[in-house]
């Protein structure tokens, strides 16, 4: 009679992977015995220790510098460490040794180490290390998982990054009137996206698979301008030798997008106002009304109304082109998309000129979340850029943004404790708030308190759910 099989024991979580690099037989016992809670690999050389470290990924490691071939010295140990960085730069690696303690640290960490310990080793001490690190090394992992997600839930109006509310509404904004056939203003400061958010209001559109054609009006000169927007005729002009479709007419059926429209010359506003009337242009040169179904979409970052008062805009264009007005926030506005639009920009630099930088480091985030960016979006790009392309390391250092200010600045500003909570409470309820698109349970359980808690939070704080 065959025997009934055991019932299965209930699967345990998987303990975490600890690597510990030491030639010493009797601290390879110690230490494997002190960390009973870890699933723990021991390598007595780089060979051994880089094998397991491919086939088990641990998240921690410890790495005595002092290994053969070399035993009393620490180049060996150094091969190791820049072996480790290389091949999984996420690992947390607490360095030990006793030659040259002060030494070996500062060049242990500049080379990627989480954290250095002297000998001879204080078990208790260097378990604290190592759990500190374990620790560190989940909540990485954890923001990682969520960043790769970051393009689907980031990502409004066909492409735009964003986590701030802000920036959300701009876009649901521009969602809701992308069906009708208003003319849409767009205000803000320059480098906040203005093109951006034109195109993807094209790209909501009904006139999606119309032409998207754009033009900065503060570009081309004054004399030009005419002729770059309503075309003309063959002969129209010296040097008009054939007959050229203006910007306008190449839309028909789709989109324009006037930029930086507030330096359209008032002779010239004329002009386009008879055409938002009629919706027919004549070409220089021209003597036929050719009728054009084109959506006018306008940025500028002038003050219109300033200009209107001044006579150096028409009102009654104003009222045409205005018909909804859509103000953008610039980037000091929108709380966490100088981050998140930092490592969008990264990705992309790096792939295209640099693919050994990987990241930010530490300094070089809060650098970013520090900046006011006046250039806003813009600027972000071109100092991520500019970075990239200079970064000795893996990692991009906040010396490589070339920021103003210093650290002992930031830490000056942080200095009162109270001031320092709350600016981190509101930082961290605005981004929930934006990754949760309002909904207060899930803000609540991403934050990790209760419904009440938040309520009281948001109410203390003024900020809306």
């Amino acid at each position: 009679m065959t025997e009934p099989r055991p019932a299965a024991l209930p699967r345990l979580a998987a303990l975490p992977k600890l690597l510990i690099i030491e030639d010493d037989p009797g601290l390879q016992a110690q230490l494997k015995w002190a960390f009973e809670d870890f699933e723990v690999f021991i390598a007595g050389d780089r060979a051994s220790a880089l094998t397991l470290l491919r086939a088990e990924e641990p998240a921690v490691v410890t790495l005595d510098l002092g290994l053969p071939p070399d035993p009393d010295g620490v180049d060996e140990g150094f091969a190791v460490l820049d072996a480790i960085m290389t091949l999984k730069p996420d690992t947390k690696v607490i360095v030990a040794s006793g030659h040259g303690a002060r030494e070996s640290a500062l060049r242990a960490v500049a080379q990627g180490a989480y954290d250095f310990y002297p000998k001879p080793v204080d078990i208790d001490a260097l378990g604290l290390i190592v759990r500190r690190a374990l620790h560190l090394h989940r909540i990485e992992a954890e923001n990682r998982a969520l960043a790769a997600r970051a393009p689907a839930d980031n990502r409004v109006l066909g492409g735009m990054i964003t986590a701030a509310p802000e920036m959300v509404k701009v876009a649901r904004t521009i969602e809701r009137v992308a069906n009708t056939s208003v003319s849409v203003m767009l205000l803000g400061a320059s480098g906040t996206g203005k093109e951006l958010l034109a195109r993807g209001l094209h790209e909501a559109s009904p006139r999606a698979r119309g032409a998207f054609v754009a033009i900065n009006c503060a570009a081309i000169p004054e004399n030009l301008l005419e002729s770059e927007l309503f075309g003309h005729e063959k002969g129209a002009f010296t040097g008009a030798v054939k007959t050229t479709e203006g910007k306008i007419e190449q839309a028909d059926g789709g989109t324009l997008f006037l930029d930086e429209v507030g330096d359209i010359p008032l002779q010239l506003q004329v002009k386009l106002l008879r055409f938002l009337q009629e919706r027919t242009i004549e070409r220089i040169g021209g003597r036929r009304a050719i009728a054009v179904d084109t959506r006018i979409v306008c940025a500028t970052h002038q003050n219109l109304e300033a200009m209107i008062a001044d006579g150096r805009f028409r009102e009654d264009l104003w009222y045409r082109l205005a018909e909804i007005v859509i103000r953008i926030p610039g980037l000091a506005e929108r709380p966490g998309d100088a981050t998140l639009l930092a490592k969008a920009f990264l990705g992309r630099f790096a792939a295209q000129m640099n693919p050994a930088v990987k990241g930010f480091t530490a300094d070089a985030l809060a650098a970013i979340d520090r900046w006011t960016w006046p250039g806003n979006v813009r600027e972000l790009e071109n100092r991520v850029k500019r970075a990239v392309i200079m970064a000795d390391d893996r990692l991009v250092a906040a010396a490589d943004l070339d920021l103003p200010g210093s650290a002992a600045e930031a830490e000056d500003n942080l200095l009162n404790l109270k001031a320092a909570r709350e600016a981190a409470d509101r930082k961290a309820i605005r981004h929930a708030l934006a990754r949760s698109e309002g909904n207060i349970s899930n803000t609540a359980r991403l934050l990790g308190i209760s419904r009440p808690t938040l309520y009281d939070l948001l109410k203390q704080y003024d900020l809306h759910g």
